[in-house]
């Protein structure tokens, strides 16, 4: 069973997002990038499956600049056996990253498409759902447990009320949730042996894509910055605060 993942370079979570000083978005500058937390356990996932006899190939895609291939070597270090750069400079959208992607699959025509839930630097939470309704796939989304079961695989999704299992019919597209699994690091050897890994890069127009934006960034502003706390003396003060000051009661 092939298993296509998507992978997608963010800014490293570690790292403080500054905005640019005319708020027209993020300023990227000399900031390092990484594998966006939830694309790396949709990677983990997809390596378990193979180790566990489930998967026989494992190709990775990302869709971005050329500094991309630094994702993709790494998922290729992890465990991946082949990758796909869509390169372009141009910024890419949900709608248009799930149309690029769709043209992936019936290239590739995986059975098993496995994305992070969402990237978090735009925090959309979209592109696998519509990846879902372009191929006409079933989905399991925010999924804490995947297993394949023949030509089914079993979704357990964290919700509101607690987990729900679905069953899909392969091929499918899954979303990773934290839970799922924790990410291992890629060793030296395999860091080395990424390098000679097969990666194969095209371009949107060479899959028949187009990928204008349809939306455009107003304003991009950094959360306001909080507030001191205040310390009261006794439970009347503190009603007194919440009633007249904060209003919320």
């Amino acid at each position: 069973m092939k298993v296509l993942v998507a992978v997608k370079r963010v800014i490293d979570y570690n790292v403080k997002v500054r905005v640019k000083p005319d708020n027209t978005g993020v300023d990227l500058a000399n900031v390092k990038m990484a594998m966006n937390p939830f694309c790396e356990i949709a990677v983990e996932e997809a390596v378990r499956l193979k180790e566990k006899g489930v998967a026989s190939e494992i190709v990775v895609v990302s869709i971005g600049p050329k500094a991309c291939q630094e994702q993709i070597r790494t998922a290729l270090a992890l465990g991946a056996d082949r990758g796909i750069h869509v390169e372009t400079s141009e910024e890419v959208q949900s709608l248009e990253a799930a149309k690029l992607l769709k043209a992936v699959v019936e290239k590739e025509e995986p059975k098993l498409v496995i994305l992070g839930k969402q990237s978090i630097d735009s925090d959309n939470n979209q592109t696998g759902q519509m990846l879902a309704a372009l191929t006409g796939m079933g989905q399991g989304t925010f999924a804490s447990e995947v297993v394949v079961d023949g030509d089914k695989v079993n979704v357990t999704r964290e919700v509101d009320g607690g987990l729900m299992t679905v069953s899909l019919s392969l091929p499918a597209v899954v979303t990773t949730d934290l839970r799922l699994n924790e990410p291992r690091y890629a060793s030296l050897p395999n860091i080395m042996k990424a390098k000679k890994k097969q990666l194969d890069v095209m371009s949107p127009e060479d899959l028949g894509v187009d990928i204008a934006a349809r939306l455009s960034t107003l304003k991009v502003e950094a959360p306001a910055a909080r507030k001191g706390g205040v310390k009261v003396a006794d439970v009347a003060e503190l009603v007194d605060k919440l009633k007249n000051e904060a209003k919320v009661i």
